[in-house]
Order: structure tokens, then C-alpha cells, then sequence
């Protein structure tokens, strides 16, 4: 295949613009990283609410109170998981969330039913999907952010950066190993990935969180690999699992947000299933 300089240029021009402004929002404070994850959250489900759109053509009646009040109700879920560390005006950020998220859980299917003189439960299963999917995954990843106070053992940013490190670093290496040596196909759905990657990319991902764990001290080492090994797997879950919406879509990306990559769910699909794998054991190891 020859070498097309502009495609090339697009794609790392991209990348870079996209490791500053994820690096900015993680690093940056407890704010950076929360405005970071909303723009996150309501680009991903309207890439979600798109491919529904094309998977099953009675969601494009929905409304638009319905399409984008859901969205509004799973942001709910980031201002709660917040955990009372952000404030304005002497009002905390998770108050207003679980606030307005009682509101809307209440508000919501009142009008809709109002509003089309009847509901379609397919619609709304598809959308409460959503908010399990993209919503409490990445409220669950604010949790993380917030749960514990900076000075306890670094938790509150070395967690979510260790999910989102192992996810970039396991995707990395799968491509590379799968490259190099990978014949055996994973699953149909992902004709182009092999379990010699998949399982080359997970080794060397535990291995490199457990070297980096050691060499700062920020977390123990058999913690951070458990937590590495479980966000490889769960995150080859949840490529395999926006493959599939993608297939079923008959599209190639969920978007275009990001030229040459693709878009939100493109970038995120692998993260919304380890940060919940990563919580869970998080929470029982931590507290």
C-alpha cells in the first residue's frame, strides 16, 4: 500500500491535538478533568443515539426532549459522582446532581407520554441502555477522580490515569504483537484482531503498570497489575462490543469528531467498560 503523506499528516496532527487536551483535562485539576468527561459523555451519546438511529429506525421518532433530555439525565450521573469536591457558590456540583436527576427521573416519561400520546418502550429501552453504557461508565470514572482526598496515597489520580494508561498501552501493543505474529482471529466481529495480540497487548499492559507502579510507588504493584488485567479485558469487551453497534449500524466509525481516527465512542469504547472493572475492584481494595 503506498504511503499517502496528507493521511498521514491528518492522523498525527489529530493525535497530538487529542494527547494535549486529554492530558490538560486529567492532569490539570478536579475541574479540567470533569469538563473534560462531560464533553466526553455528550459526544459519545450522540454518536450512540446515531447508530441507534440506524440500527432501529423507530428511535428516529423520538423527540428531541427525549434525545436530548436522556443525555441530560445521565450527566446527572457525572455531577453526582463528583462527590461533593466540586462547588459553585457554596453548592456542590453532586447535590445539583442527584437533584436534577430526581427531577428527571420523574419529569421524563411523564412527558413523553404526554408528548406522543404514548411511549414507545423500545425507544426507551435503547436509551436507558445508553445511560448504562456511556453515563454511569464515566460517572463511575468521575468517582474515581473524586472519591478519595488527594493525599490519600495519590488515589484520586492514579486510578484514572492507570485505567486510561492500561487501555492505551494495551491497545498499542495488541496492534503491534497482532502485527508481528497475530493468525488466530479473535471474534468475527473484529476480523482484524488476533488472540495473539489480544493476549501479547493484555501481558505486556500488566507488565508495564506493575514496572510503572514499582518505580513511582503511587500504588502497590500486585494491586495495579490486578487493576491493569482486568481493564485489558474488560476494555477488548467493550472494542468488540461498539464493533458490533458499528456493524450493525453498517458504519466504519461512530464519527468523524477526530480526522483519521474516528470518533468518541471510536476513542472511549474500551475505557467505558474497564472503568467499570476498575471501580468495582477499586472500591473493595480502597474503600
Amino acid at each position: 500500500m503506498a504511503f499517502h503523506w496528507q493521511t498521514f499528516r491528518t492522523r498525527a496532527l489529530t493525535a497530538i491535538v487529542f494527547v494535549i487536551v486529554m492530558a490538560g483535562g486529567l492532569l490539570l485539576n478536579r475541574w479540567s478533568y470533569f469538563l473534560l468527561f462531560s464533553l466526553v459523555h455528550f459526544g459519545a451519546w450522540i454518536e450512540y443515539q446515531k447508530l441507534v438511529d440506524r440500527i432501529e429506525p423507530d428511535y428516529r421518532q423520538a423527540s428531541a426532549f427525549h434525545r436530548f433530555g436522556i443525555m441530560a439525565g445521565g450527566w446527572c450521573l457525572l455531577l453526582y459522582f463528583t462527590d461533593g469536591q466540586l462547588q459553585l457558590g457554596g453548592f456542590t456540583l453532586s447535590t445539583a446532581g442527584w437533584w436534577l436527576g430526581l427531577v428527571f427521573l420523574l419529569m421524563f416519561p411523564l412527558a413523553e407520554v404526554v408528548g406522543r400520546k404514548g411511549l414507545l418502550l423500545k425507544n426507551l429501552g435503547y436509551s436507558l441502555f445508553g445511560l448504562l453504557y456511556i453515563s454511569l461508565s464515566l460517572g463511575l470514572m468521575m468517582d474515581l477522580r473524586n472519591r478519595w482526598p488527594e493525599a490519600q496515597h495519590g488515589l484520586s489520580l492514579t486510578l484514572p490515569l492507570l485505567a486510561i494508561f492500561t487501555i492505551w498501552i494495551n491497545d498499542t501493543m495488541a496492534y503491534i504483537v497482532g502485527s508481528l505474529i497475530g493468525k488466530t482471529p479473535l471474534s468475527p466481529i473484529s476480523p482484524k484482531k488476533t488472540w495473539e495480540g489480544t493476549v501479547g497487548g493484555a501481558i505486556l499492559a500488566i507488565a508495564l503498570i506493575g514496572l510503572l507502579a514499582r518505580l513511582t510507588g503511587r500504588i502497590g504493584t500486585r494491586d495495579a497489575m490486578i487493576m491493569a488485567a482486568l481493564a485489558a479485558v474488560a476494555g477488548t469487551y467493550g472494542d468488540l462490543f461498539e464493533s458490533k453497534l458499528k456493524r450493525l449500524a453498517g458504519v466504519k466509525d461512530s464519527g468523524s469528531f477526530m480526522p483519521g481516527h474516528g470518533g468518541f465512542l471510536d476513542r472511549f469504547d474500551s475505557l467505558l467498560f474497564a472503568a467499570v472493572a476498575v471501580w468495582i475492584y477499586a472500591v473493595i481494595a480502597f474503600g
